[in-house]
């Protein structure tokens, strides 16, 4: 057999459209056949060249979605001059504004469909962008004064956890009046904590990914 001259282009090919039939089917209904049938012409075997499961095809798609996120997380992370609060609200403002998101919404996955697609988000929040990112930022929060906590690894986990699952439209289905009820709790749950740091755009901008998500489900 040929050795393949482009592997790189082989595994992107692979990982889009993966990615494509996770969000448009869910990855339990999505098969390694179904990949398969869209990749046109690719065996399955140059399938497992790469990838030993269809659940290790999962996690490179996650990587590499989370590759650009973790680029902007960790610019603001070490911003130079920012306190940790300043941080925190930078890194909420950014992270829904950031243009990816349209595509996201409007190709309206059904994430709550796909237990192993929400898991995996939990998971990654609580393994890697919360002690990784989020932290540390809370922690020089505690050493400059502008965050008074005695739990800063669970206000970290916190945050990302309501911010990225119980905010998410495509997993709870919500609709956008919903969405701008429970960003408003969320501001509330914040300022208990001494923390300020959302404003009326962020509500209005989750609002209209919302609207887009119910647009073309």
């Amino acid at each position: 057999m040929a050795r393949n001259k482009y592997p790189e282009e082989t595994v992107n090919l692979i990982l889009e459209t993966a990615a494509k039939l996770f969000v448009e089917k869910g990855y339990e209904h999505t098969s390694i056949q179904d990949i398969i049938n869209n990749l046109g012409g690719l065996s399955k075997g140059a399938i497992y060249h790469h990838f030993k499961s269809k659940e290790d095809i999962l996690d490179a798609v996650t990587t590499k979605l989370s590759e650009q996120s973790d680029k902007m997380l960790l610019k603001i992370r070490d911003c130079p001059g920012l306190t940790g609060k300043e941080k925190l609200k930078r890194l909420l403002t950014e992270s829904i504004n950031r243009s990816v998101h349209d595509e996201i919404f409007s190709a309206a996955p059904n994430i709550g469909a796909s237990p192993a697609l929400v898991f995996k988000v939990i998971r990654d929040t609580i393994d890697y962008t919360s002690p990784v990112y989020v932290l540390p930022i809370i922690e020089q929060g505690i050493s400059d004064g502008s965050i008074e906590t005695e739990y800063p690894k669970e206000l970290a986990e916190l945050i990302l956890l309501v911010g990225n699952i119980w905010l998410d439209p495509m997993i709870f289905d919500d609709d956008p009046d919903g969405i701008y009820r429970k960003c408003h709790m969320y501001d509330k749950m914040l300022r208990a904590f001494g923390l300020d740091i959302l404003d009326e755009s962020v509500f209005n901008r989750l609002r209209e990914l919302t609207e887009i998500y119910h647009k073309n489900k």
